[in-house]
């Protein structure tokens, strides 16, 4: 029983990817829902639980495309290899924005970070040779999974693709859980409720935000490898800062500080945009509604309505339960 309730949010998880194929008709729409959710994963390691609000999640998530698909057109490598690329482009790039971001406190890191953002979004745009500038990297191959030339796995359609993505999002999200619940996760913690005392009594808050960051990197970098492979395409949209907003928009609307959270904002994010859109084209517009409620009156997102729901209807169970006995005491007195 205690192994359950410590795992009780990666079998959130598993029960989320199952649930997904039997209420989605679209493979595709189904595994950019996985998807987001890592690049929202990542973004919460630094908003939930380092206290870092990072509006350049976006760079990781556009360099992480970039790399996958250059590593599949040019070198012709296997998937894994590819993806594996993707998630170290990201990590480096992380370290680099994240050793000069982290110096800096309050608005001042945020708006490096957004100035990162766009430097990064800049350069894309001007090395068409490399990226396809408007264009993006287009054509990249999917190719089935192989190891050690050995065909693991066919990925051709949709449906196949997102089993695969499956296991990979299941596997991450129990490693980054297992990290989170580790000292290093309760450290990050300390230093998000107060990096001065963290400070003083020995840990070097430095370096511990910089890990945070090339670990939200590697992952997010691992996002638009994914993205990449699924879409064929790296497009120039994935390192724009809207790219960053949508990931952050995700995070807060799941609820920062829980990882399960963040797939539930993404899921509602993804899900949500797919529907307004068939709508009205101004769909963004009720999405920025949305915020402002979520601002207002659900500090902790979707995940902390879901709990006080279920504390509350607790609750009212254990009062009904216990009014029988206070009856039955009173008659016998």
């Amino acid at each position: 029983m205690k192994n359950l309730i410590h795992f009780r949010f990666t079998l959130l998880v598993i029960a989320t990817v199952l649930i997904l194929p039997l209420t989605l008709s679209s493979g595709t729409l189904a595994t950019e829902v996985l998807i987001f959710a890592l690049a929202a994963l990542g973004c919460n390691l630094l908003l939930g639980y380092t206290g870092l609000m990072s509006f350049g999640q976006g760079i990781f998530l556009g360099i992480g495309s970039y790399a996958s698909g250059l590593a599949l057109l040019h070198l012709h490598v296997q998937l894994l290899p590819a993806l594996l690329v993707a998630m170290l482009a990201g990590a480096l790039v992380a370290l680099l924005v994240g050793w000069f971001s982290i110096r800096q406190r309050g608005t001042y890191f945020v708006m490096l970070t957004l100035a990162f953002s766009q430097m990064f979004y800049f350069l894309a745009y001007t090395m068409k040779d490399v990226t396809g500038g408007d264009n993006g990297l287009l054509n990249i191959p999917r190719p089935d999974l192989s190891l050690f030339g050995a065909k693991l796995m066919t990925i051709g359609t949709p449906w196949q693709y997102y089993s695969l993505v499956t296991v990979i999002f299941v596997f991450v999200f129990w490693l980054l859980q297992r990290i989170v619940d580790s000292v290093l996760g309760r450290t990050l913690l300390a230093i998000r409720d107060n990096e001065t005392r963290a400070a003083a009594v020995g840990y070097d808050v430095t370096m511990f935000k910089l890990v945070a960051f090339v670990i939200s990197g590697a992952v997010t970098g691992l996002a638009g490898g994914l993205h990449a492979v699924m879409t064929g395409i790296a497009p120039l949209s994935n390192i724009e800062y809207h790219a960053s907003e949508s990931i952050l928009v995700m995070t807060v609307i799941g609820g920062a500080g829980n990882l399960f959270a963040s797939v539930l904002g993404a899921a509602f994010y993804v899900l949500a945009g797919n529907w307004l859109s068939s709508l009205w084209p101004r769909w963004l517009m009720l999405l920025g509604f949305l915020l402002i409620g979520v601002s207002l009156y659900m500090h902790k997102g979707l995940y902390g309505v879901a709990q006080s729901l279920l504390q509350k209807f607790g609750r009212q169970g254990a009062v009904t339960d216990a009014e029988p006995l206070n009856g039955n005491s009173l008659k016998e007195k």
